[in-house]
């Protein structure tokens, strides 16, 4: 039967060992970091077993908020994987005892290419800590297994702190949302950070035409551009309004064919709602929605037309 109460205990045990590190963080911690934040080339990420496995978050995490990383294995490492070390990288080495062979190993090697060493590990008084430029040490970890063998509470307190350094180093170098999005182009985190300038219809896509234009010469502007409006605009080429297949059908549903004839600017939506291209397409969504609306125009400053949004195009971006 299993220990519901034990099972607490591991969670527990775990949160212990990661508010230990927390309270060691002192000017080694500032040090490591500012380590990272000046590596002119990639942050090699590498640890054995267990300590490998989390190696492989630590450098994802790196990789995905500024700081390119790898992972490398150690083992593979002394077979020719090493090559992938250059003299201006900084080898992060995990290992919570500090005496993993196949870590050691590594490091007259990464020397000789002058490379730098980063060490996660207990003690500073390990053969790793000795070796290295500089440590973070997590202190003596209990684990959580009944045993105190199989790796727990040291692996979630080794990740607390390849987090913790990375996400320093992401706040000290300013990284923004959009930069963020860049290297998410795919997943719900990449869609929320869209930005409209990267959906929106332009060139042949955005049919436009001035306010004298009839309303059938504006129709075929929108046939041609397989568009749902045209946005009409002055000689400048600043927003003027927006007139959709929509105000069509009402115009032809209340028996007025005449307007067909008639200038597209007498009809038209004058001042129409916009957005700027900057702005993010979750913004466009939630004003498209506010507004009842499936076409959005895209001006710049000045009221300067750039583009024309459609609800097709956020659905495509799987945002609806």
């Amino acid at each position: 039967m299993i220990d519901l109460d034990y099972a607490r205990q591991v969670f527990m045990r775990e949160a212990e060992a990661i508010r230990a590190v927390a309270e060691r963080v002192d000017r080694r911690f500032a040090e490591a970091a500012e380590a990272v934040l000046g590596c002119r080339g990639r942050v090699v990420v590498t640890g054995m077993g267990k300590a490998g496995i989390i190696a492989q978050k630590i450098a994802a995490t790196f990789s995905s908020t500024g700081t390119p990383a790898l992972f490398l294995h150690p083992a593979e490492a002394v077979h020719g994987d090493l090559g992938a070390v250059q003299a201006e990288d900084l080898l992060l080495a995990l290992s919570n005892s500090g005496e993993t062979e196949e870590v050691l190993r590594l490091l007259p090697a990464v020397r000789r290419i002058g490379a730098g060493v980063l060490a996660i590990t207990a003690s500073a008084q390990s053969s790793l800590g000795e070796h290295s430029d500089r440590v973070i040490e997590l202190g003596a970890v209990r684990e959580a297994c009944p045993l105190g063998l199989a790796p727990s509470a040291s692996t979630a307190a080794m990740l607390a702190v390849g987090d913790a350094l990375a996400l320093a180093v992401l706040k000290a170098r300013g990284f923004t949302r959009e930069q963020y999005a860049l290297y998410h182009p795919a997943g719900e985190l990449g869609r929320r950070l869209l930005k409209v300038g990267e959906l929106m219809r332009t060139g042949a896509a955005n049919p436009t035409v001035s306010p004298r234009a009839t309303i059938l010469e504006a129709l075929s502007a929108i046939s041609a551009a397989r568009a749902g409006a045209v946005s009409v605009t002055d000689g400048a080429g600043r927003l003027l309004g927006i007139f959709t297949d929509g105000d069509f059908r009402r115009h032809f549903a209340r028996g007025r064919l005449e307007a067909a004839t008639a200038p597209v600017g007498e009809h038209m939506t004058a001042k129409p709602v916009s957005i700027g291209p900057e702005q993010l397409a979750t913004e466009a969504l939630a004003l498209m929605r506010a507004r009842k609306i499936d076409e959005l125009p895209v001006v710049a400053a000045r009221g300067k037309l750039v583009g024309m949004l459609d609800v097709q195009d956020l659905l495509s971006a799987g945002l609806v």
